[in-house]
């Protein structure tokens, strides 16, 4: 779908020069004389490499359309992912770089969003925070005041997370996938 430069906004994909790009920052230039222009950050979803383009304001640039589907994390081999969709029980491979980081909260089961361009995926999105149990943690110290202190933990996927002084071993903690930081205690 053909969109005017002066509409790109963060999060959009584009189809430009024959590549799809996800666009991460965009500002409207207006220098001294001459027109105003688009500066866009934007990354290839492909290879993950960066570049910066000026776009005129008026000038028409091809936003991608893209499919997201929730699919069920089966298995991963080596570098490669296995997810299912639930529905057309259609199963779908792709690489582990697609996902980066929070790569490390997957689990057996889980249900992710897999966006996808004309039929080949383009990026893994997993649940926005994950439930896991404490299995090593520091003991508490007395005198710590809780709202200041954080002590570190490891949870079952071998990830260390700041947790606060009253977290135990066994105890299931709710974390944030995307940076990995501790939001609460999970509900029995």
């Amino acid at each position: 779908m053909k969109v005017n430069a002066i509409t790109i906004r963060q999060g959009n994909v584009l189809e430009h020069n024959d590549k799809l790009w996800v666009v991460l920052k965009s500002d409207i230039i207006q220098p001294g004389k001459g027109a105003a222009v688009v500066q866009v950050e934007m990354r290839d979803l492909r290879s993950g490499i960066k570049t910066n383009e000026r776009f005129r304001t008026q000038e028409t640039v091809e936003r991608a359309r893209l499919d997201e589907h929730d699919m069920q994390f089966l298995y991963a081999e080596d570098d490669l992912l296995t997810f299912m969709d639930n529905e057309s029980f259609e199963q779908v491979t792709v690489n582990r770089d697609l996902i980066g980081e929070p790569v490390r909260f997957l689990q057996e089961g889980m249900v992710c969003t897999v966006t996808s361009h004309e039929g080949s995926p383009v990026g893994v999105e997993l649940p926005p925070s994950v439930a896991l149990e404490v299995v090593e943690a520091e003991p508490v110290v007395k005198g710590q005041t809780a709202s200041s202190s954080y002590k570190p933990a490891i949870v079952e996927n071998g990830v260390k997370v700041m947790v606060p002084p009253h977290i135990e071993v066994g105890t299931r903690i709710v974390v944030n996938t995307a940076d990995a930081s501790y939001m609460e205690r999970a509900k029995a």
